[in-house]
């Protein structure tokens, strides 16, 4: 495909020295279109903008100074509020510089000398062609900020609708996990075995403690943390609301507002879930008792301990045990990489776990041991 001729209006009362530029700059290649006055040239400039026909099109502009009517400088103001206006070279016989200084600050894009004999073109067609450049740049840089601009609106729409939709699955999830705990809670109630029963109550509790993250991410401004002293405050009130009689009546909570990711934070609920029941089941064998869990931040750590003040190691063995919650406990504390201990100081039981606020980075073995 033939490029097309740049054309370059000449703004100028002095024909003869318009004649000159036209003989002068055609042998350079382009097309020169005379303006006899400042008015008539920001006519044309006018309908050259606002037409689509890019054979009327002008790529530069030489502008005089002197000139009946509109001078130079009042012409270029005109023009660059001209939206979409071509560059500017502007073109006096004065040597004064400190109009050089003025049409730069207007918006010229060059600045030259001339004289009536045309001996200026040769700098003409120098300043023309930089003045084509710069404002061949000028358009790049331009559309690359709106494309950004447009990136990362497109980004914004489609982080917004992510967001959305995650929102809906844990809504979704949440609704469904809270269904099967109630069907779990339902059919405990109607079990008539004990051991059915309370394996059906642990299950509930188990999956309430997933259904309480999912509930939480729905309802929260984060989508990529837990806030761990109101997801526990909620998990507790499942618990106390899912117990028999009032067994978790002095069930208590002290936990600072921690945030984690959430597939560590259902680490931490199902552990709490195994050790409060296992005290309600264990540590007061003839009667209720207070039930502790604290959650502190220990630096860089995170401090989780579930203490009861009941019978401790003197409780006896349940034939009927099958270790499950044991095991569950060994698997999210491996989980969350953590540190699980009996503290042998505490007048009954007292199972302290300590972990990483964030995650531990790939490949790191675990140091989890469940007692």
């Amino acid at each position: 495909m033939n490029q097309r001729t740049p054309t370059l209006l000449y703004i100028d009362d002095d024909g003869a020295l318009a004649r000159l530029v036209d003989r002068g700059l055609t042998r350079r290649g382009y097309r020169v279109v005379h303006a006899a006055s400042g008015e008539e040239g920001l006519e044309r400039i006018r309908r050259a903008c606002a037409q689509s026909n890019i054979d009327g099109f002008i790529d530069v502009v030489a502008l005089d100074q002197y000139m009946p009517g509109l001078d130079g400088l009042e012409t270029l103001e005109q023009i660059m509020a001209i939206p979409g206006s071509p560059p500017v070279v502007f073109v006096t016989a004065s040597q004064d510089s400190s109009i050089a200084v003025t049409a730069l600050k207007a918006g010229a894009a060059d600045y030259l000398v001339k004289d009536v004999s045309g001996d200026f073109i040769p700098l003409l067609h120098v300043a023309a062609e930089g003045a084509l450049r710069q404002a061949e740049l000028q358009r790049a840089r331009e559309e690359a900020e709106a494309e950004i601009h447009a990136s990362r609106d497109r980004y914004a729409a489609l982080a917004a609708e992510r967001e959305m939709l995650l929102r809906e699955v844990n809504h979704r999830v949440g609704n469904s996990l809270q269904i099967i705990a109630s069907l779990l809670h339902l059919q405990a109630s109607s079990a008539a075995q004990d051991e059915v029963k309370a394996a059906l109550t642990n299950a509930m509790g188990r999956v309430a403690a997933v259904a309480q993250v999912h509930r939480r991410l729905y309802t929260s401004q984060d989508l990529k943390s837990v806030v761990l002293n109101q997801y526990l405050d909620s998990l507790l009130e499942d618990l106390r609301r899912s117990a028999e009689g009032n067994r978790m009546s002095r069930l208590t909570l002290k936990a600072e507002p921690i945030e984690i990711d959430p597939d560590r934070a259902v680490a931490v609920g199902i552990i709490v879930n195994e050790l409060v029941m296992n005290a309600v089941k264990y540590a007061y064998p003839d009667r209720a008792g207070p039930i502790h869990v604290e959650l502190h931040g220990h630096g860089e750590d995170v401090l989780l301990s579930i203490a009861d003040n009941g019978v401790g190691d003197n409780v006896k063995a349940d034939p009927r045990s099958t270790g499950m919650g044991q095991r569950i406990v060994a698997a999210m504390a491996s989980k969350l990489d953590a540190v699980v201990e009996r503290d042998p100081a505490h007048s009954g039981t007292r199972i302290v776990l300590k972990f990483a606020r964030m995650p531990a980075a790939p490949g790191r073995t675990s140091t989890a041991a469940a007692s």
